[in-house]
């Protein structure tokens, strides 16, 4: 059951990323992406829980650090974010 919610969760937060509502602004964004990271570790935690508490973590922690290093170079650049 957590393997389809996962499953379910990674392609909605994956698409939500893309064309969902408010991707203009870079908060709501981020937690279209966090949607699809939570899916992703249900994912692995039908395999094992330390596998998906540790991908969680690096996948949060890096999707935010990219996303907010691009906003800020955008609005370094003068663009409208």
């Amino acid at each position: 059951m957590l393997f389809y919610a996962g499953c379910i969760l990674a392609i909605i937060g994956s698409i939500a990323t893309v064309t969902g509502p408010g991707v203009n602004d870079p908060i709501v964004r981020t937690f279209n992406t966090e949607i699809a990271a939570v899916g992703i570790s249900l994912i692995f935690l039908v395999y094992n829980h330390t596998l998906a508490l540790m991908t969680f973590v690096a996948a949060t922690a890096a999707i935010t650090l990219i996303l907010l290093r691009a906003i800020t170079r955008l609005e370094e650049m003068g663009a409208d974010v």
